[in-house]
């Protein structure tokens, strides 16, 4: 059975911001789905991005990817920084094929598939692999966020623009990257009062295929402006639930394994506030995130159900992102089970800043991203959960024709903190 469009445009308009009132003074000229935009005959700015707007927040988004470019906060001195990694131009985007998918939505399947296959009702689908290559497997041993031409490496359609609100939308053929079925999706992004909300969602059209999306968005809360530091180890990280994490091997591929990230350990972010440098000189770092890597890039597991059913909008953060510095936060909300924590390790000053961050003229400071300038924050599920079926995630990253969707909720609420400290004492940020 084929998922009708109809059906598809009624949940997202029962479902998505699309819904939302009408803002005076605002006029819709089209539906999602036609060839015109809904919302506003703006198309654009001159740098290829499309500006909204909300209360004391103010981004950009391009079709490449669905990605965001720019997200514009005001620190607590009232300068405005731009916390949030790409580029100038969005034409560029396309030019660059080494981006570390900035902003983007990885898809079909974010994150890492084991061996590029996976099982479905007893056939093996073999995707396209692009990371880690061998002399026995030279395209790579694995497959990282969808394949070579993945959901962020795609320009996505404009369906819907209003003054705070953005809609994109992509179509994923069967068989494209290897993945069996097609798929349609949607993205919506929209601010409030210094809250950037998403969702996404995602229909498996014709045949049952894993899809597990996500936000590849790299972050600096100090708009890579900070006097004293070019990174952002000074941030300090809380995730209350994540107790666990996801095992992985030295290329990242989980083991199968679910780990416990004792109190004080170098994971333990769950039982205070922690700055994300805080144990890089404990030689025990190095490995892991990977062979020969001081770091993090760690799946952890967000575990609130202890108490029963919850609703995640009010459950409380699964994870608290602050500088001391520009004293801005962001309390990440949402709705997936697990939250992937990259340090920006694979940065070597090689990615130029934006014009609208860093520092200007100053001796010694390169407009360049250094080696963990920046920390990605990635909601989702269970990263390669369809290669280890006794996690029980099928319900949660496999999908087909008369399923319901896909769906992916997250938001972003921001504040400022003055406090110098830190949150929980000297060290925590």
């Amino acid at each position: 059975m084929r998922t009708s469009s109809a059906a598809l445009a009624a949940f997202l308009w029962s479902s998505s911001i699309l819904a939302r009132p009408q803002i005076p003074g605002q006029t819709l000229t089209g539906t999602a789905g036609n060839t015109t935009i809904a919302g506003s005959s703006a198309g654009p700015d001159s740098n290829g991005k499309y500006v909204i707007e909300g209360v004391g927040i103010r981004a950009t988004f391009i079709p490449y990817g669905a990605s965001i470019s720019n997200l514009f906060i005001n620190d607590t001195n009232g300068v405005e920084r731009d916390i949030v990694t790409g580029f100038d131009n969005a034409s560029y985007y396309g030019i660059d094929r080494q981006h570390p998918h900035f902003g983007g939505v990885p898809g079909r399947y974010a994150n890492r598939i084991k061996n590029s296959s996976f099982v479905i009702d007893g056939k093996t689908y073999h995707v396209l692999p692009n990371e880690n290559p061998t002399k026995d497997a030279p395209a790579g041993a694995d497959t990282l966020h969808g394949g070579p031409d993945g959901w962020d490496w795609r320009n996505w359609t404009v369906v819907a623009h209003t003054s705070d609100s953005i809609t994109f939308s992509l179509t994923d053929p069967d068989g494209d990257q290897g993945f069996p079925g097609e798929v349609v999706s949607y993205v919506t992004y929209s601010l409030g009062h210094m809250t950037w909300d998403f969702q996404m969602v995602a229909l498996a059209t014709t045949k049952k295929t894993p899809i597990m999306l996500s936000s590849h968005t790299y972050w600096n809360l100090d708009g890579f402006a900070n006097t004293e530091t070019a990174t952002a180890l000074n941030h300090s990280l809380w995730m209350p639930y994540a107790g666990q994490r996801v095992g992985t091997d030295n290329i990242l591929i989980p083991t199968g394994d679910i780990l416990s990230n004792q109190q004080y350990s170098l994971n333990d972010f769950w039982s205070s506030p922690k700055q994300i440098g805080a144990n890089f000189s404990n030689p025990d770092l190095l490995g892991n995130c990977g062979f020969n890597c001081t770091g993090y890039d760690t799946c952890y597991l967000t575990d609130r159900a202890a108490d029963g059913p919850y609703d995640w909008r009010e459950k409380g953060p699964v994870a608290r992102l602050r500088s001391a510095w520009s004293g801005i936060q962001v309390d990440v909300f949402t709705d997936q089970d697990a939250f992937q924590v990259y340090s920006c390790g694979g940065q070597n000053g090689s990615m130029a800043l934006k014009s609208t961050q860093g520092l200007h003229g100053v001796e010694g400071r390169e407009r360049t991203i250094q080696q963990y300038g920046c920390v990605v924050m990635e909601v989702e599920d269970w990263i390669d959960g369809i290669n280890q079926p006794e996690w029980g995630r099928g319900k949660k990253q496999i999908f087909g024709p008369g399923d319901e969707p896909y769906v992916l909720q997250a938001s972003y609420r921001f504040s400022l903190n003055g406090t110098a400290v830190g949150l929980n004492g000297p060290g925590s940020g």
